[in-house]
């Protein structure tokens, strides 16, 4: 049919703006005009086709038809929109019952008991609330007012019903870990309350979506001293318990003398995974031996030892040495041999003793608090030494009130509460103390990510340390010595980190690196000699597994290559990539699945002490009568929501 004219349809149409008349054939039919008691609509269907038809304004039966004779291939559909239309008509046709004026809460909606038991359990382990707040009177009424004729659990059932969800929330987690091919771990050991802990941690990689995943493994009692063979026991059984033993491709520990003894005798180790020898440098910078320092030494009979324990009983991960803790090492055992210099230790010690005047008024005195932040618009920070960063957040923040408040506020302040006065040469020292231990504290910041971090941001972070610290030697007035303190302590603790050409291949295979993080071609060639080496493994593996062959075929298979295996091919496209995102590693599957493998690990141990800090919410005082079980199941359930 002809498309009519702009005159004759304006002419049929009314001056209001046209409705269609079934709404729910809108997909099939557009209105264009009516006439008398008739509407003109046009197919949808018949396009590019300009075809139109009459449908009188009570009955769409030409509408049927049409689409019977013409597109009978879409008349279920039709038919299906017909009848919701005439359902939902009928139903608007029956008038509601009257609602009463104002509908009560148990009235609009009721739930069950279990729902009820569920919503409560939640609260008691999100809120980190002791099993017993459902005995309290306030408690009972909260949830009865809510929602009347229904009960609330008792101590004991939230016990049971935290221990069943724990079950399941393991089986769950079991099940996720189950499909993922390379897992990291972190651990470390918790003392609190007269009570020891060890915290495990895993981390890995969804190979579909390059996304980083975590979960709370355990947090279990240490009876006992915390001997090397005591930690090795006790992973061995959690990582057993999970069937991820023979998955994990790193345990990432603090420097403690047990663990690193515990990962030399029964972890994995090769060419590349350096682990500390007996007698190194332990947290505190003392030379120890890699056992307790506490036990009393004992004889024994070394024959009878050799055949009982042959160091295959249990079967540690390769190990790696927390890149934070090391760090921290370097800022403070090792700045601290910056003091060899006259000037510099003369200049240091008065700018720092008259700081600590200031943290100790503050921190003893809520007066002394109140003239500080009268004056400075801001508190001090108070260092501590278990905490990473602590003092140069504390330097830094001093600097930052003589910036923006001048440094007669801080003059003012030492009047005021009657301690030395900063010098010029002290404010000097001090801001140049913080600029220059800034990039370390960034360092730091970084590395001790858990879900962006992998284990290749380890050698780039610390090399561009490295480098920025060179940059800052040459406009340095004091800080000369503890920069070169520093660079001497970052060489000493990851020499062998900077030089393992495991590390060096994890960093070219995270896209954000690559191969520009250095101008080193050494280092560059260690780390794609790897690559490639590791990549023609895989491909020999998978060509091994695929075929059938006979020995005879297989041994001199290697004869036959005539080109650059494909693998080396993918390695050359990755690199010449403009991306910097994990999608860039999508088209690459070797070379993705070998990213995957290297730098799941995490550089630091940061994660398990966040487990800590989750467990002592828990482990308060007033609730250091709670039983370890009852305290592992309440933490995992409180970090692995998303498993139960």
């Amino acid at each position: 049919m002809s498309q009519p004219s702009t005159s004759e349809e304006a002419g049929s149409q009314e001056d209001q703006p046209l409705v269609h008349p079934w709404p729910y054939l809108e997909e099939f039919f557009e209105i264009v005009g009516s006439k008398n008691n008739s509407f003109r609509m046009r197919c949808k269907l018949c396009q590019p086709k300009y075809h139109e038809l009459m449908a009188f304004k009570n009955s769409p039966s030409n509408l049927k038809k049409h689409i019977q004779k013409k597109h009978p291939t879409h008349l279920q559909r039709y038919t299906e929109l017909t009848s919701a239309a005439m359902k939902r008509k009928s139903s608007t046709e029956v008038s509601p019952a009257p609602l009463p004026k104002q509908a009560k809460l148990w009235e609009a909606r009721r739930v069950s008991q279990a729902s009820v038991d569920k919503a409560i359990l939640k609260f008691i382990v999100e809120g980190l609330h002791p099993p017993h707040i459902v005995k309290q009177p306030r408690f009972i009424e909260l949830v009865q007012h809510l929602q009347p004729n229904t009960n609330v659990m008792t101590r004991n059932t939230v016990v049971n019903k935290v221990m069943k969800a724990s079950t399941d929330m393991k089986i769950k987690l079991k099940a996720a870990l189950n499909e993922v091919e390379f897992i990291a771990t972190t651990t470390d050991c918790w003392t609190a309350h007269r009570r020891g802990f060890i915290g495990v941690t895993a981390h890995w990689f969804n190979p579909q979506t390059m996304d980083r995943s975590c979960a709370a493994l355990a947090c279990k009692r240490l009876k006992g001293s915390h001997t090397f063979f005591a930690l090795a026991s006790t992973l061995n059984e959690i990582h057993t318990d999970f069937g991820i033993r023979e998955k994990i491709v790193r345990t990432t520990t603090d420097n403690g003398s047990n663990f690193l003894k515990a990962f030399r005798i029964y972890g994995q180790s090769d060419e590349n995974n350096n682990l500390e020898p007996v007698g190194e440098v332990d947290d505190d910078g003392q030379d120890v031996d890699e056992e307790d320092g506490s036990e009393d030494v004992e004889f024994v009979d070394a024959g009878a030892l050799l055949d009982e324990d042959d160091y295959l009983e249990y079967q540690l991960p390769k190990h790696h040495r927390c890149a934070c803790h090391l760090l921290n090492l370097v800022s403070t055992v090792d700045a601290s041999k910056a003091d060899v210099n006259p000037l510099y230790r003369r200049v240091s010690r008065s700018a720092f003793a008259k700081c600590s005047s200031l943290w100790n008024k503050s921190s003893r005195s809520t007066t002394a608090a109140e003239v500080i932040e009268d004056n400075c618009k801001l508190q001090l920070i108070r260092p501590v030494p278990t905490r990473w960063n602590s003092l140069f957040s504390a330097v830094e923040r001093i600097v930052r009130i003589t910036r923006e408040q001048g440094e007669g506020a801080l003059a003012a302040v030492c009047s005021e509460l009657d301690t030395p006065k900063f010098t010029p040469v002290d404010l000097a020292f001090l801001a140049e103390y913080a600029k220059t231990m800034s990039p370390v504290a960034k360092a730091l910041d970084v590395l001790q990510g858990e879900t962006s971090v992998q284990m290749g941001w380890l050698v780039p972070t610390i090399t561009l340390l490295t480098t920025k610290l060179q940059q800052l030697s040459v406009t340095s007035k004091y800080s000369e010595p503890l920069i070169a303190a520093l660079l001497s302590g970052l060489e000493k603790r990851f020499r062998d980190m900077l030089a393992d050409p495991e590390l060096i291949a994890a960093a070219i295979l995270v896209p954000k690196f690559k191969t520009c993080w250095t101008s080193d071609e050494h280092i560059i060639k260690l780390g794609l000699d790897y690559i490639r080496s590791h990549l023609d493994c895989q491909a020999e593996n998978s060509i091994s597994e695929g075929s059938q062959s006979s020995e005879e075929e297989d041994f001199f298979s290697s004869l036959k290559k005539t080109g650059p295996p494909e693998t080396t091919q993918q390695l050359d496209a990755y690199l010449g990539c403009p991306g910097d995102t994990v999608e860039v590693l999508k088209p690459f599957p070797a070379v993705c699945k070998l990213s995957l493998k290297l730098n799941t690990a995490l550089p630091a141990s940061a994660a398990c002490e966040r487990l800590f800090s989750v467990a002592g919410l828990i482990f308060r005082p007033r609730r250091a009568c709670i039983g370890s079980k009852n305290f592992e199941n309440q933490m995992l359930l409180r970090l692995n929501k998303a498993y139960w």
